[in-house]
C-alpha cells in the first residue's frame, strides 16, 4: 500500500485519444483505466506504458462506466439507453451482450459490494437492478420526479442509494425496494427561469468506506447555467439519520461543476471539478469547510477515478487527453 500525500499530487502521465474525453475508470488491479469519448468510442489505457486498444459498439455518448468485482468485465452504459458488457481484459476486447435498458441517456452504473447486482439510472427516472453477470434484470421501479443522475451502493450490502435533478437523495432498502428515508439536497440544484433551465443536481454520489458519512457532489449559485456561472459544492451528510454535517464551498471556482468524487479513505475525499474555470481536483476533509488541498489540471476534466491502493487518480479531460495523478512524493 503506498502512503497517499494528496499535497503532492502530480501527472504522471498523459495520452491523447481522437475525441473529446467524457468518462473514466480504473480496473480493480488498477493495471488498466477505460474512458470514453464523443466518438461513442471507448479506449481501454495500460497504465504501465499507455497502450491503446479502442472499443466500439455505442451509438452515443457514453457517462457510465463500471467493472464487475473480478475486473474480467467492463460495463458501460450509453446515451441511447444501452448497457454493453466487454471481456475487457482480452487482446481486443469483444461486447459479451448488448441490452436495451432505458429510454434516453443512462447516467450511472454501479456494482453492489458483493459484485452479484448491476444497478442502472438515467434520464426515465427509473431505477432497474440486473444480474451482473448475466444481465438478467431483477426488479425495476420509477423513483424519482426528474432524471436520475447518481447511484451508489452502501458498503452494509443492504442499501441503494440514488440522487437526482432535484437535489434528491433516496435510500432504498434492497431487499424490497422500500424507500427508507430521503436526504435533501436541494441546494445542488440550481433552476433558471431567466433562461427556462433546470440545472444542478446530485452530479455523483460517494460513501465513505466505513459507511458513516454520505457524500453529494455537484455545483450551486447557479446565476448563468448557460454561460457555465456556477460555483462547485460537496455535500457531507451522516448515514446514521440521514443530517447534513457540512457544506464543502469551493471558493475562486466561479465556473465549476463536481462531477464526480470519490473517497480515499475514511478521512480524505477527493472530488474533480470541471467548467470554465478548467480542470481542479480538490480534497476535503470532516473538519474543514473548505477544501485542504487543491491541484490545477492542464485542462476542463469532466470525470475522475480513483485507486488509492497505487495512490493514482486518473481524468478525463476535454482536451482529449487521459491524465493519470500520483498522490506521493
Amino acid at each position: 500500500m503506498i502512503e497517499l500525500d494528496v499535497t503532492k499530487s502530480h501527472v504522471l502521465h498523459q495520452w491523447k485519444a481522437d475525441s473529446a474525453l467524457i468518462a473514466c475508470r480504473f480496473s480493480p488491479t488498477g493495471d488498466h483505466c477505460v474512458s470514453t469519448s464523443q466518438d461513442n468510442r471507448l479506449q481501454r489505457w495500460n497504465i504501465a506504458d499507455g497502450q491503446k486498444v479502442v472499443l466500439e459498439g455505442h451509438e452515443s455518448w457514453v457517462h457510465a462506466l463500471t467493472f464487475n468485482k473480478t475486473g474480467d468485465q467492463l460495463i458501460s452504459g450509453g446515451c441511447e439507453g444501452r448497457l454493453i458488457w466487454w471481456s475487457i481484459l482480452e487482446a481486443q476486447p469483444k461486447a459479451i451482450r448488448s441490452v436495451e435498458a432505458h429510454a434516453g441517456w443512462i447516467r450511472g452504473v454501479e456494482i453492489s459490494p458483493d459484485g452479484g447486482m448491476l444497478v442502472s439510472v438515467g434520464n426515465d427516472q427509473v431505477i432497474r437492478l440486473w444480474k451482473a453477470d448475466t444481465g438478467e434484470k431483477l426488479h425495476e421501479w420509477p423513483a424519482h420526479e426528474r432524471h436520475i443522475y447518481s447511484a451508489a451502493f452502501h458498503p452494509d450490502g443492504q442499501h441503494l442509494l440514488t440522487g437526482d435533478l432535484l437535489g434528491k437523495i433516496c435510500v432504498w432498502k434492497l431487499s424490497d425496494r422500500t424507500l427508507v428515508r430521503t436526504l435533501d439536497a436541494a441546494t445542488l440544484y440550481s433552476p433558471n427561469k431567466g433562461q427556462n433551465a433546470e440545472f444542478g443536481g446530485v452530479r455523483s454520489l460517494a460513501i465513505s468506506p466505513n459507511g458513516n458519512e454520505i457524500y453529494a457532489a455537484g455545483t450551486h449559485k447557479g446565476s448563468n447555467p448557460f454561460g457555465a456561472v456556477h460555483e462547485p459544492l460537496l455535500l457531507r451528510f451522516n448515514w446514521a439519520d440521514g443530517a447534513l454535517t457540512k457544506s464543502h464551498v469551493c471558493d475562486g471556482i466561479p465556473g465549476g461543476l463536481l462531477y464526480r468524487t470519490a473517497a480515499l479513505n475514511d478521512a480524505t475525499l477527493t472530488a474533480v471539478s470541471g467548467g470554465s474555470s478548467g480542470g481542479i481536483l480538490l480534497f476535503f476533509n470532516a473538519t474543514q469547510e473548505k477544501e485542504f488541498h487543491r491541484a490545477g489540471l492542464p485542462s476542463l476534466a469532466r470525470d475522475m477515478d480513483i485507486h488509492p491502493a497505487k495512490g493514482l487518480v486518473a481524468t478525463a479531460h476535454f482536451d482529449q487527453h487521459l491524465r493519470v495523478s500520483g498522490l506521493f512524493a
